[in-house]
């Protein structure tokens, strides 16, 4: 990974007031990442937030045979991390990027003290939260009740929401990752897919998408899911929701400081 001064580019970010932004863009640093780079592994000290800006970023569940599988992905609308503003704490997944793109890392200690100041920096990771568990209740239903085929085409739509155009580069090997299945039955998968008119490949690892078929294809966990995450947000990190939020959030505090015992002061 390469490091650069940074902007913003991130859904969450994005939601934020200025004056809360402001508390973490003076320490961001803006990274770049290749396809297959390992950002975080399981068992690491979540030292470092991340914020993508592009780019697609997988969690992987590493098993003590040496299999793995994916659980859940995220691209600009996410953080990585985020949950570190609980306190320090070990990665129990490992992450890999799976498209390049670009983020903004921040310090976990710095963001542990922005998260204490702001409401706002509270409320879009606790929405980002409940995004992740949703994406994860999706996915472990859909890992035992649907078909590969179903659940390739849905990480591959997944993973084309986070490019600008209708090419992946994706090898078989990866997909296998992906799907937590033998490399041999990606390969009678990919087949069946080209044979469909829903992708073309090439031996480099190249997949290009055609949308319409491969959506055909896929089982029902990826619209249902994509449009439960996409109201979440839309609802809760919208500006007049978000102002709705610090407001409710300002007069509970308001609230407790006002049912106060009195100190006693004593002469």
């Amino acid at each position: 990974m390469t490091a650069q001064p940074t902007g913003v580019g991130n859904r969450l970010l994005a939601a934020l007031p200025p004056g809360d932004l402001g508390l973490l863009t003076p320490h961001f640093q803006k990274i770049s990442f290749e396809p297959d780079a390992v950002l975080v592994r399981s068992g690491d000290e979540l030292d470092q937030v991340c914020f993508p800006h592009s780019g697609a970023v997988v969690f992987m569940v590493d098993m003590p045979d040496g299999q793995t599988v994916a659980t859940t992905l995220m691209g600009w609308e996410g953080a990585l991390a985020s949950l570190s503003v609980l306190g320090p704490s070990r990665s129990s997944v490992t992450a890999i990027a799976r498209v390049a793109g670009t983020a903004s890392r921040i310090s976990a200690a710095k963001f542990r003290l922005a998260y204490a100041r702001s409401p706002a920096i509270r409320h879009v990771v606790q929405v980002h939260a409940r995004t992740l568990f949703l994406q994860l209740q999706h996915v472990a239903a859909c890992n035992a009740l649907h078909r590969v085929e179903g659940r390739m085409a849905r990480w591959l739509l997944q993973l084309h929401d986070r490019v600008s155009d209708d090419v992946l580069s994706l090898t078989q090997d990866a997909l296998a990752q992906l799907l937590g299945v033998r490399r041999t039955t990606v390969t009678l998968m990919m087949s069946k897919f080209r044979a469909a008119g829903a992708i073309r490949s090439d031996r480099r690892g190249i997949v290009e998408v055609d949308r319409t078929r491969l959506d055909s294809m896929a089982c029902e966990c990826y619209a249902l899911m994509q449009h439960r995450i996409d109201r979440m947000h839309c609802q809760e990190l919208s500006a007049p929701r978000l102002a709705l939020a610090l407001f409710q959030e300002s007069s509970v505090i308001a609230s407790d400081e006002a049912t106060k015992p009195a100190k006693t002061v004593l002469k």
